[in-house]
């Protein structure tokens, strides 16, 4: 493991409910190509965190490395209904445009 990693676990042993530290994780995992270790950090943080936007983008794109296309748009949808539901219109759009290249 790297000292990155080891650090975030540790974080992540004193509150797993940080938000921001289980997405440094699951980054620091996709970082480390350890994609399905990756996507079950973004699955918790979808169920637990689902205001947490930044997991969208990320979440489907790791998702669309595994090949799992159809799951990669409906993150992409929900993290888009979030974005908007949040006001962010940046991110909206790069969930749009996201979700036109899975979907084309």
């Amino acid at each position: 493991m790297s000292e990155r990693l080891d650090a975030l676990r540790g974080m992540l042993d004193d509150d797993p409910d940080d938000a921001f530290t289980r997405y440094a994780y699951a980054m620091e995992l996709r970082s480390l190509e350890r994609t399905d270790e990756a996507l079950v950090e973004f699955e918790r943080l979808v169920a637990t965190s689902g205001d947490y936007l930044a997991t969208y983008y990320q979440y489907a794109r790791a998702l669309q490395a595994r090949g799992r296309t159809a799951e990669a748009v409906e993150a992409a949808r929900r993290g888009v209904a979030v974005a908007t539901a949040q006001g962010d219109g940046h991110t909206q759009a790069e969930l749009e445009d996201l979700l036109g290249e899975l979907e084309g």
